[in-house]
Formats: C-alpha cells, sequence, structure tokens
C-alpha cells in the first residue's frame, strides 16, 4: 500500500468506508489551519474522484469512516445520520472504573469549542458497557499508590460533537489522551507506561440502512490496543 493511501474496508459505487488513522483530519479545519494532509484530499487521490464525508471523526480518533461516492448517495446517508438511523460502536480508555454498564443523558452546547454559557444545549444520550479494568503501578495522587483505568464499549445515540469525550468527562472518567476534555499529567503517565501517545478512541463499526437492509462495517483495533482487549474465554 502506498504510503498516503488508506485501508479501505469497504467499497461499492454509492459508499466507501476507510480505517482512518489517529492523527488524520477528516477535511480541513480552521483549527488545524496548517494542516493539509485530511482523509478527505487521500481517498479523492487515492480513488480519482470526487467524494462526500458523511460523518466526521475527531483528529485523535482511529476507525471506520464513511463517505458517499455520488451527490444523491450523500443526501440520503445524510438524513439517515442525522434521523439517528446510523448505530456506531467505540472502544475507548478511561480513567477510574466507571459502572459495569450505564447511560450518560445530559445535554450538550452546541459547539464544544466556545464557553457553555449562553449557547443552546442540545440533548445527548450515550451507552456504554466495561470491557475491562486495570489498576497501574504509578501514581497520579498522592494519597493512591496506583492508578486505575477501564477499557468502555460506547454507543453514542446522538451524534454531538465530541459527544464521547464530553460525556465521560461529564462522569469524571474522562478519556485517556484528549488533550481538551482530560488532565495532562493522566495523559503523559499512561503515554509513558503505554508506550503509546494518542487519544484512545476507536470508531470499531458502523451500521448504515444500505439496499434495504443494514451494512455492517467494522475496523479492528490497532495493535497498540490488543494488550487491553479482553482475551476470549478471560
Amino acid at each position: 500500500m502506498a504510503p498516503d493511501s488508506l485501508p479501505i474496508l469497504y467499497l461499492d459505487p454509492d459508499l466507501v468506508a476507510v480505517d482512518k488513522p489517529p492523527g488524520l483530519l477528516v477535511h480541513p479545519s480552521g483549527l488545524d489551519a496548517h494542516e493539509q494532509r485530511t482523509a478527505l484530499k487521500l481517498l479523492r487521490d487515492q480513488l480519482g474522484a470526487w467524494v462526500w464525508p458523511l460523518h466526521r471523526l475527531d483528529k485523535g480518533t482511529s476507525g471506520v469512516l464513511l463517505f458517499a461516492r455520488n451527490a444523491h448517495a450523500a443526501r440520503e446517508w445524510g438524513q439517515a445520520f442525522e434521523q439517528g438511523r446510523v448505530g456506531k460502536r467505540y472502544l475507548a480508555l478511561v480513567r477510574g472504573w466507571p459502572e459495569a454498564q450505564g447511560e450518560i443523558d445530559h445535554p450538550l452546547a452546541r459547539d464544544p469549542e466556545l464557553p457553555s454559557a449562553g449557547q443552546p444545549h442540545l440533548a445527548a444520550l450515550t451507552r456504554y458497557r466495561r470491557l475491562a479494568c486495570f489498576e497501574w503501578p504509578f501514581s497520579l495522587e498522592a494519597r493512591h499508590a496506583t492508578s486505575r483505568f477501564a477499557l468502555v464499549e460506547v454507543q453514542p445515540v446522538t451524534g454531538r460533537r465530541h459527544q464521547i469525550r464530553r460525556h465521560f468527562k461529564h462522569i469524571a472518567h474522562p478519556l485517556v489522551g484528549d488533550a481538551t476534555h482530560g488532565k495532562g499529567p493522566l495523559n503523559r503517565a499512561v503515554a509513558a507506561w503505554l508506550g503509546t501517545s494518542r487519544l484512545w478512541l476507536h470508531a470499531l463499526d458502523c451500521e448504515i440502512p444500505h439496499a434495504d437492509s443494514l451494512l455492517r462495517v467494522t475496523a479492528a483495533p490497532g495493535s497498540e490496543w490488543q494488550p487491553l482487549l479482553p482475551r476470549p474465554g478471560g
């Protein structure tokens, strides 16, 4: 595979799904104006044709990313996303041990880049279940000799910007590697322990209406996730 190509997970005349690596913008952004390398441009060059992003992943997030291959498909699937007819699952590494499963039903300000006060707040719902717990031998607080983390599977029912990151901050279990909504000392300590510095959020799969049925596209977690994943039968 050429260095500037993306792994294609699914391809047909209307839809293409790729496995986005962490650290890659989906499309040009004024928040990262110096960055010219985007998934949108790479895929257009790779296919030799125009494509339309159907949703976004944050720059630090890896995993399933969908594009339409024509304007009609972009409109149809754009409505499916707006109407909540697309299912998504993520993996996340969070600080602490949240409940075994739960819902975070907490409205979020429309624009996470601006102060929340004075903005309209939109309904937002996230479901999660805990997959594994870890207690690692380094301290982030003087009163504790170790630090606790958990791997969780996350299903955002709504699609607000930074929803997963903001919701887990709201319940005091911030995502590891989140420079905006998390904690710097925590992020640096885990990066040193695991040997990887990244936002620990991966778009595991996406289920989308397609040809009178549902199409599920899956992106396996990268090698850096392997020490965190539950073992079969374990």
